[in-house]
């Protein structure tokens, strides 16, 4: 994939830049977080800039889930603008990194046909992706089995990854086999578009999806040891042999029973009390994830700064964008089961990312 440069980037730079300025402010978090119930936080969500995505929906039928179905939609649209105004050059990495959603939703649909779910109770559980997918989600659903399910996708990018894996799955009848599949195609090909990007590019792709590859695999590393007890040989081969800084040795080292708060402390030295995260998993892992993604948040804020004709502009405000609705999608849940706030506030990223 050859260079971009300032010609590719002088229009969509500026236009990023529009968009990064859209991120919900501190004063907006607040506003948010101190809502005293889940009407009020609707309320004030409709004065923010996601106001017009819920006016979609009327107000007795903005339950949770529709709710977060609809602010979704917003991050949804900044991907469909953004990949229609990147240059064919580079386009290919940026819907890569969208069809993230699309693999989401995929697992989704799966398990939904194995819980038995119809389609009005998975449709809302998506990523509104819309017409841009080539998923025939309903048709899958209302199928009813997951060998069927699958015969629906011949001839989408999928098939054949979900047609190899089926032979486990018909084995062991976990859907886990066929949604390791998925993940490790994904993660795979992204990683394959980031290193096709040169100079500047390549430089900026490493630095937020390089970091986004590393959390992911050493996340999946941890909770396949701790939390699934898989074996060494298992957890190798449901894991990725590659990243940015975390290496395939640090991956085979977990499996193989080292000390993981020794690489995680090495990878991230700002990472504190990760033995005591370990001692309970069920909370201590989401909790360690976070701490991680912190580290993201602060290499996608870093490449608004400096030299702005790169991909790393368009990736930092999209995995911002991404990670400020994860927080919204906590206080809706939050606020809509009256959670009290010293239970939830911990699990919020951008109003709580410290400066690293």
């Amino acid at each position: 994939m050859p260079g971009s440069g300032v010609s590719t980037y002088a229009a969509i730079q500026a236009k990023v830049r529009v968009m990064y300025s859209t991120l919900l402010t501190p004063q907006e978090y607040m506003a948010l977080y101190e809502t005293p119930d889940y009407d009020a936080l609707i309320t004030q969500l409709k004065h923010t800039v996601y106001g017009p995505y819920l006016d979609r929906v009327k107000e007795k039928e903005l339950s949770p889930r529709r709710a977060t179905f609809q602010i979704k939609t917003r991050l949804a649209d900044a991907y469909i603008s953004l990949i229609r105004t990147f240059p064919y050059t580079v386009r290919p990495i940026l819907e890569q990194f969208y069809r993230s959603f699309e693999v989401d939703n995929l697992k989704a649909v799966l398990r939904g046909i194995v819980t038995g779910a119809p389609w009005d109770r998975v449709r809302f559980v998506l990523f509104p992706i819309g017409a841009h997918t080539v998923i025939p989600a309903q048709e899958m659903v209302e199928s009813g089995s997951i060998a069927a399910a699958v015969e629906l996708l011949r001839g989408t990018p999928y098939y054949d990854t979900l047609s190899f894996a089926m032979k486990f799955y018909t084995a062991e009848q976990n859907l886990f086999t066929l949604e390791v599949a998925l993940d490790l195609n994904y993660w795979r090909e992204l990683w394959g578009y980031v290193n096709k990007l040169s100079d500047e590019d390549r430089i900026q792709g490493l630095r937020i999806i390089g970091s986004l590859v590393d959390i992911t695999n050493l996340m999946w590393a941890i909770r396949y040891r701790v939390y699934h007890h898989l074996s060494e040989e298992e957890l190798i081969n449901y894991t990725l042999p590659f990243g940015f800084h975390v290496k395939n040795e640090d991956i085979r080292a977990i499996a193989a029973g080292t000390d993981i708060a020794k690489i995680v402390g090495r990878i991230y030295p700002g990472v504190a009390d990760v033995d005591e995260l370990l001692q309970s998993p069920h909370r201590g892992l989401p909790a360690l994830e976070l701490k991680l993604q912190h580290y993201e948040i602060e290499k996608c804020r870093s490449a608004f700064v400096g030299n702005p004709f790169h991909i790393g502009i368009p990736l930092g405000y999209l995995v911002l964008s991404k990670m400020e609705i994860q927080d919204l999608i906590v206080l809706l849940e939050a606020k809509s089961s009256d959670i009290p706030p010293e239970e939830f506030r911990q699990f919020l990223l951008m109003s709580e990312a410290p400066n690293q």
